[in-house]
């Protein structure tokens, strides 16, 4: 199939289908004209990247993927194993993120109410000040 079948067959624009190209993600052959040609499996493959690079993964993270992108949805059974440690880095990144915003909310909880004793994470105390509307009262 031709480029454009397959932006159309994958829901992705050519732009992206050149990208995936030039990251080393997506190996078109080339007819004598230059043409871009590209089997069936490379559907499932341009799915599988824009799944992988909507939950965070970069490109040089999906390359980690590339023995796995042709079988199927990658979000379905176990990991393929060329993709644990790309997987296991993404989680790690994830759960330091996740506790440095939390450490951040807990300040901004502790400003907020006045009171420098650390909170039970998760806690949220509102500041004195604060005071939700009422339903039919004016904001």
């Amino acid at each position: 199939m031709l480029i454009g079948e397959l932006a159309r067959a994958s829901g992705v624009t050519v732009r992206a289908l050149r990208y995936y190209e030039q990251q080393g993600l997506l190996l078109p052959e080339r007819a004598a004209n230059g043409y871009r040609h590209y089997d069936r499996r490379a559907v499932t493959r341009v799915r599988n990247i824009q799944l992988l690079l909507s939950n965070g993964f970069t490109a040089q993270d999906v390359r980690d993927f590339l023995p796995c992108l042709d079988d199927a949805d990658v979000s379905l059974g176990p990991a393929c194993p060329p993709s644990v440690e790309a997987v296991t880095r993404k989680v790690t990144a994830l759960e330091e993120r996740i506790a440095e915003l939390s450490a951040v909310r807990d300040r901004l909880v502790q400003a907020l109410s006045g009171n420098a004793t650390p909170r039970q994470p998760g806690t949220v105390t509102r500041h004195p000040a604060f005071t939700p509307s009422r339903a039919g009262s004016p904001a």
